[in-house]
């Protein structure tokens, strides 16, 4: 039984057509598949080693975020793996009529503050419902940063282990784990040495949330331009690599490559205002995505990352 056979065998339909290859990044390719009853689903396939520890984190990325019922992503059916090759698939809701993000840019905006405040919503409500003995809850709060399962940024795994203390996580699990990566690959006497210096300055960039403590929000975790659309109903956002995090982190590839207009953020900080150095903490944030870019699409961004790296350690808090 060839791979698209098992996948029809496993969505228990008799019609499983290929209509036409769909856009689905640079890693992996997509097609859109019709099937019984005029059902459609869009099929993502990679053939790389990792491909299911991938596919696994974009399924349960898609799942959580469905689940706070916030914002638009399409529904993950399931994740299956060749019997023959590394080869796996995720197969999804399809949704047509998708394109670039326009004229909802500030519905997103609200939706995505939506999102990043769903769980301190639930923690408000914990608190309140904390005496009353044998309340059954659909959701629970999450009080920590991280995942219960690996995702990826692009191709390469990330480790999600949970952590109590936000800049620990930020600093250990993002911060140096990829530039770690990068040392494996490159021997970069610079890169090393700034790493030195930066680790030792990171808390200071968190002084204005010192009474303020970081709550975990659900993040997408990837959203720049290339991972929301739009239909005519609204926003769509989709190719997540999602954990709990600082929610100003989305944020931060949310501006390096544009697409998202003033209106968009405008609608987001109606919602969550910016704390005081924000725009110093999108420097750092936006450094895992220059160091990420690095790491997936060699040396061009060595020179962005290193700069970025020395306006941080130079920054004056």
């Amino acid at each position: 039984m060839d791979f698209e056979n098992e996948i029809k065998e496993k969505l228990n339909t008799k019609r499983f057509e290929r209509q036409r290859g769909s856009s689905s990044g640079c890693i992996s390719s997509g097609y859109v598949y019709e099937c019984d009853d005029n059902v459609v689903v869009f099929v993502k396939f990679n053939e790389d080693s990792i491909s299911r520890v991938m596919f696994d984190g974009e399924f349960y990325s898609l799942s959580a975020l469905l689940s706070t019922n916030t914002v638009r992503v399409p529904k993950p059916h399931f994740v299956h793996t060749d019997c023959n090759s590394s080869q796996s698939a995720i197969v999804m809701e399809y949704i047509a009529h998708l394109h670039s993000l326009s004229s909802h840019q500030r519905t997103l905006g609200n939706q995505l503050a939506a999102l990043h405040f769903h769980n301190a919503k639930l923690g408000k409500q914990e608190m309140k419902n904390e005496n009353w003995l044998g309340k059954g809850r659909e959701q629970a709060y999450v009080s920590q940063f991280g995942f219960d399962y690996v995702t990826c940024c692009g191709k390469y795994p990330m480790k999600n282990e949970w952590m109590s203390d936000w800049i620990s996580f930020f600093s250990r699990v993002r911060l140096e784990d990829k530039i770690n990566s990068l040392l494996e690959i490159h021997t970069d006497r610079e890169l090393n040495e700034l790493w030195s210096q930066l680790q030792l300055v990171i808390p200071r960039f968190f002084k204005d949330l010192n009474e303020k403590p970081i709550i975990p929000a659900l993040l997408h975790g990837d959203l720049w331009a290339g991972n929301a659309g739009e239909t005519n109903d609204g926003p769509v956002i989709y190719d997540p690599s999602s954990f709990y995090g600082h929610s100003e982190f989305d944020l931060a590839i949310a501006k390096m490559f544009g697409g998202f207009r003033r209106e968009f953020f405008d609608a987001y900080h109606s919602v969550i205002k910016k704390d005081p150095y924000f725009d110093h903490r999108s420097d750092l944030y936006q450094l895992f995505h220059y160091l990420n870019h690095w790491h997936h699409f060699g040396t061009g961004y060595r020179s962005q990352s290193l700069n970025l790296m020395k306006k941080c350690c130079k920054t004056s808090i």
